[in-house]
């Protein structure tokens, strides 16, 4: 039987995923699972991506048809503005975070596609907010084992279907053999 013994992690670096220790008592980042979307020496961006809220998007971009998709609360740093990841490589303006998968871009060209069906809600996702760190704050933050550091395809990180502490532990438990008791550990241990 593989024990967990958490060791050193290579560097993290855009595209990576980053899911939280079992045991982080953060109202933000407990239990959470963040798509790494800038990473450099004067910090780091991302999403998390399992904060689905009961939001329309509609209500935050009254261009977009009601009922096409609903957002996530993407971090705590700048709730009042809309980021979007997306799959539409044509997309005037896009930054690309990995190779098939765009940040942003002209919003107006998003929308005239949403309302044509040129895009669908699996290939692109709405975020308030974002998940942000100070140069280096990230690297310790690893370094203290707060954070795993994983990968997943892009169907997986588009997949809304998926929420909260279930996202996290399919996550956890795709770091593999040994990290099975990490993803079925309670939040609080002694209710255990």
């Amino acid at each position: 039987m593989i024990r967990f013994s958490p060791g050193p992690q290579a560097p993290p670096k855009v595209g990576d995923l980053l899911m939280s220790e079992p045991f982080l008592e953060d109202p933000y980042f407990g239990r959470k699972v963040v798509l790494l979307c800038e990473h450099g020496n004067e910090g780091s961006f991302g999403f998390v991506l399992n904060n689905a809220v009961d939001l329309d998007l509609h209500t935050v971009a009254a261009e977009i048809p009601e009922g096409f998709a609903n957002v996530s609360v993407g971090g705590p740093v700048n709730v009042s503005t809309l980021y979007y990841l997306h799959r539409d490589a044509d997309l005037p303006g896009a930054i690309p975070v990995v190779d098939g998968l765009w940040m942003g871009g002209d919003f107006e060209a998003l929308q005239a596609r949403i309302k044509s069906n040129r895009l669908d809600a699996t290939f692109v996702r709405f975020f308030v907010g974002y998940a942000g760190w100070e140069g280096q704050q990230l690297e310790e933050e690893i370094q203290s084992r707060s954070w795993f550091i994983g990968q997943a395809d892009i169907p997986t990180i588009m997949d809304g279907s998926v929420d909260g502490e279930d996202y996290w532990k399919q996550r956890i438990g795709d770091l593999g053999e040994g990290f099975a008791h990490i993803a079925n550990s309670p939040s609080n241990p002694s209710l255990n």
